[in-house]
């Protein structure tokens, strides 16, 4: 199948404008594109590869003729909109949390699972950012010494939380720093000068919807419902990048060194892993960047076969718009690896 005709939804969001700069950045090939939003977005006009294009209104009809639909909208206009796209013949890569449980669906990460991509029935689920960079640095990992178990805490950007959440920062900061006060609209506490332990809805005995995304999302992407995953998520008050600390079991025992020269090796991931000359990634080397950065490479003190390491991973790049583009690119190259 083709993918020539491409459709972008979501378009004038934060995520699907970076979308937009991706396919230019990698060169993405296509003959014709449409910018698809709901209606206060329809009608609008944005600039693409210097030409003008209206956004399209979000429809049933706009589908027609599109091969390729790349989509970035909250779970309930993905649980509408997408039949609408697959049953006019156009695979849709979905940025949304709606679809990705769904048995019939594949949940995928280029760098971890590519197979899964080619076992679509119209619908590939992008998974969520915090899982994502944790199954990329995970990946080489379990390949040389299978994985059981996992325990990471995330330290969370707020920009996760959408453009809302970014001003949160912005305007809490300022109000805290001239001794003033100012109204959250995103999140219930304030983030500035803070953290707040909880992302997402309480879901399952004690853990958040954010936590359980981890779990089972992770368990999907591995085709390994006995790996065991033990997630914390924390907001912090950065404006972009997720950071996390992560513990993990191998049934055969991986060195430090050998760890090291396996992220080393993965395409997406770089290594930042000297702590005697201060280096190891941190929010500011991520932002921007595609890659999963590692670094704090250690032996887990607690347990012979663990190893800890801490990952940074720009979530609105790999963790949304970068992981989205990277697998319409596999659709493209027609095989797993390009």
């Amino acid at each position: 199948m083709g993918y020539k005709n491409v459709g972008v939804v979501g378009a004038t969001g934060a995520v699907g404008q970076l979308v937009r700069q991706l396919l230019v950045e990698r060169d993405f090939p296509y003959e014709t594109i449409k910018f698809i939003a709901s209606a206060r977005s329809a009608g609008s006009s944005i600039e693409f590869r210097g030409e003008q294009h209206q956004v399209e209104l979000l429809c049933p009809e706009v589908f027609d003729g599109l091969d390729l639909v790349i989509a970035s909208t909250p779970d309930d206009v993905a649980l509408e909109f997408i039949p609408w796209a697959v049953e006019r013949k156009a695979v849709v890569i979905d940025e949304s949390g709606a679809w990705r449980m769904d048995p019939k669906v594949p949940l995928v990460v280029p760098e971890v699972n590519p197979e899964a991509a080619f076992a679509h029935q119209g619908l590939i689920a992008s998974p969520n950012c915090s899982t994502t960079q944790m199954v990329v640095a995970m990946k080489p990992l379990h390949e040389a010494g299978r994985i059981r178990r996992v325990v990471v805490s995330t330290y969370q950007a707020t920009s996760g939380a959408g453009v809302g959440g970014t001003r949160d920062l912005w305007g809490g900061s300022r109000a805290h720093l001239e001794g003033q006060a100012y109204e959250y609209e995103v999140f219930p506490h304030p983030i500035a000068f803070n953290l707040i332990p909880q992302i997402g809805s309480a879901k399952h005995q004690g853990y958040t919807s954010e936590e359980m995304k981890m779990v089972w999302e992770t368990q999907k992407i591995f085709a390994d419902d006995s790996m065991q995953i033990c997630p914390t998520c924390v907001r912090v008050p950065v404006s972009n990048c997720h950071s996390e600390s992560m513990l993990v079991e191998t049934e055969r025992k991986i060195t430090v060194e050998e760890a090291r020269e396996l992220f080393a090796q993965t395409p997406g991931i770089t290594v930042l892993d000297d702590l005697d000359a201060k280096q190891y990634p941190m929010p500011v080397n991520g932002d921007g960047k595609d890659d999963v950065f590692v670094g704090r490479i250690r032996p887990d003190l607690s347990c012979e076969h663990g190893l800890a390491f801490w990952c940074v991973s720009d979530n609105l790049r790999k963790g949304a718009a970068t992981n989205a583009v990277q697998v319409a690119e596999l659709l493209v190259a027609g095989r797993p690896g390009g």
